[in-house]
């Protein structure tokens, strides 16, 4: 396995999201549940990225992850 995440999609994922909830994002880009983490990092040198959403409603994580706003999209999947 490389150190280089796989691109899971060269756009982000909406995700209507709540309020005092813990999400674990993909940073690895294996995971069969994007933008979220099931596992499939173990063995490798990732790990997911907690967040916790401070209000309801939507966010774009990031699915190409190659953002520098973990774990938000930043628009970097532009230059991919």
């Amino acid at each position: 396995m490389s150190d280089k995440a796989v691109i899971a999609q060269k756009s982000p994922i909406p995700v209507e999201v709540e309020a005092g909830k813990d999400y674990w994002w993909c940073s690895c880009g294996q995971s069969k549940r994007q933008p979220f983490c099931d596992g499939s990092h173990k063995g490798t040198s990732f790990t997911p990225v907690q967040w916790t959403a401070e209000t309801t409603g939507r966010k774009f994580f990031c699915a190409c992850k190659a953002t520098n706003g973990q774990p938000f999209c930043d628009g970097a999947h532009k230059a991919l």
